[in-house]
């Protein structure tokens, strides 16, 4: 990891210089060094899974971008007005832009790509303050791939004065034109010990909450931060495994059933606004909800679902103490090791397999109900329990 230095502000508090995010060191490493020889170049691609913490990462380079420092050693300073503006967002030479943006920002009877073509358009003036102007595209592998060629068509005409930085969960999705003229910047998981670490210096939690949360989630900090931010999406999680624990023993019309409740609850947590405990939310509440949140929903039904099903196969081998998911309810062994020796390997590998095939086809676009009703089907099925005594 790169050493960190300290300066004075002029306020009188003392300030930590250098990246703010957790890891990547690799990633972080090619940024200074480039940024040092003025070399970062005009489109850059950070990729990486979700909850990696790409945003935090963005943050970072967008700091180091416009920070007014002269020593670009020292870069990014975050004292200067430049790091506060970017690490705000609020920077003059700052456009940021998505298909959700998009979207949104459509005229009446326009489409998305005519949106996308006239935000750009406008996204492509001179900077106003600093040396250049930083177009940043979220979530870019949403797009699609008429909105791509027309992205393609600016980056095909590259500037001194404009720099890209593209953010993308699955840079595959990307037209391999659009891969090619980036400079791609990977933000991945990171050492289980490192994480644990942080959540203890700087989210202040116990040891043991620390390492539960590192490793339910695969070490990836956005995913962890997430965690301990909304407490009410770590419950929902354990409630959603703990449920498709009982629905092992459950019938095809009550796994359906299930599935219906799972995307709506999931939906709602997935929604921009959504609320303090989506437990009692109707399906009519669902409904009004946008697809994209649904889809996202699903997509967190699927994960905590997948994370399960390794879990029991990681168990099924003998080895329950790396199951991420023997702590699903304080107080309570939800039996991993015997749930996932009465499967068996080759179920829970199928099962995998297919929760795989689901989470593609999701982010394909796939109705988000009828995907969860597939997987139901697949989801094994066990002879209820003997009742105590017998």
């Amino acid at each position: 990891m790169a050493a960190r230095t300290y300066t004075r502000s002029v306020i009188g508090e003392v300030a930590e210089t250098g990246f703010r995010s957790l890891g990547q060191g690799a990633a972080r490493r090619m940024a200074l060094q480039s940024a040092q020889r003025d070399e970062l170049g005009r489109t850059m691609l950070i990729h990486g899974p979700v909850g990696a913490g790409k945003t935090a990462f963005v943050d970072d380079l967008l700091a180091l971008i416009f920070c007014a420092d002269p020593d670009r050693a020292s870069r990014p300073c975050n004292t200067c007005r430049g790091c506060r503006d970017a690490r705000a967002r609020t920077h003059p030479d700052l456009v940021v832009g998505s298909p959700d943006v998009w979207r949104e920002s459509r005229s009446t009877g326009e489409s998305i790509v005519a949106a996308a073509r006239r935000w750009l358009l406008a996204a492509s003036g001179a900077p106003v303050v600093a040396s250049r102007r930083v177009v940043l595209l979220e979530r870019v592998d949403r797009a699609n791939e008429q909105t791509q060629n027309s992205l393609l068509k600016v980056l095909e005409e590259p500037t001194d004065r404009h720099t890209f930085i593209l953010v993308a969960d699955e840079p595959q999705r990307l037209l391999p034109t659009i891969r090619s003229r980036c400079r791609p910047l990977r933000v991945g998981p990171v050492p289980r010990g490192e994480l644990v670490a942080y959540l203890m210096d700087r989210m202040r939690l116990p040891a043991d909450q620390a390492d539960t949360i590192a490793q339910l989630s695969g070490g990836l900090v956005g995913s962890a931060v997430e965690y301990v931010q909304q407490a009410v999406r770590l419950d929902w999680r354990r409630r959603v495994q703990i449920e498709l624990l009982a629905l092992l023993h459950h019938r095809r019309a009550e796994r359906l059933a299930a599935a219906r409740h799972l995307l709506d609850t999931a939906a709602a947590i997935a929604a921009p606004a959504s609320p303090s405990d989506a437990t009692d939310v109707t399906e009519a509440d669902s409904a009004r909800l946008p697809a994209s949140a649904q889809r996202e929903g699903a997509l967190l039904v699927v994960d905590a679902w997948l994370s399960l099903s390794r879990d029991l196969l990681v168990a099924c081998a003998g080895r329950p103490g790396l199951a991420a998911s023997r702590e699903l309810e304080p107080g309570q062994d939800p039996s991993l090791e015997r749930i996932g020796e009465r499967i068996g390997a080759g179920p829970l590998l199928e099962m995998v397999s297919r929760l795989e095939q689901i989470h593609d086809a999701l982010r394909e676009n796939a109705a988000p109900r009828l995907a969860l009703e597939v997987a139901m089907l697949t989801w094994p099925r066990l002879a209820p329990p003997e009742p105590p005594g017998r």
